[in-house]
């Protein structure tokens, strides 16, 4: 049992874009598939797929490099942690890496980014940074 899926999740994605793998492969959940769902639009990761694995489903994270094979994903890190949630409202969302990168921010509307958060006015809890 893990205590943290989410940070299971970036540090999945983390491991496969440093050795260049082309896909990762982690249990699915909704805030999963919606995180990935962000990554896809942003433009950080190729796409993702939700399989039916055994009693559960499986979430499959496509990879994105250049065509010189450079990473596309420079970082992630999580923010928010089960010991120690962190909220801000939308006039104090950060900016992640001076405005290059994006916060995964859940508010009531469901994930956005920092910007997409700012535009509609809303705060919430800080998920992840990803630049």
């Amino acid at each position: 049992m893990l205590t943290d899926p989410i940070a299971d999740m970036l540090t999945r994605i983390r491991n496969a874009n440093k050795a260049l793998h082309k896909a990762t492969s982690m249990p699915s959940s909704k805030m999963k598939e919606e995180v990935a769902k962000l990554l896809a639009a942003e433009g950080y990761i190729e796409g993702y797929d939700v399989a039916a694995f055994g009693p559960g489903k499986e979430l499959t994270i496509k990879m994105k490099y250049t065509a010189q094979r450079d990473r596309v994903l420079s970082g992630v890190r999580r923010v928010s942690t089960p010991g120690r949630r962190i909220y801000r409202g939308a006039d104090s969302l950060p900016r992640s890496q001076g405005g290059l990168g994006i916060l995964v921010v859940s508010t009531s509307q469901g994930l956005l980014s920092d910007r997409e958060a700012r535009k509609r006015k809303l705060g919430g809890e800080l998920i992840c940074e990803v630049w």
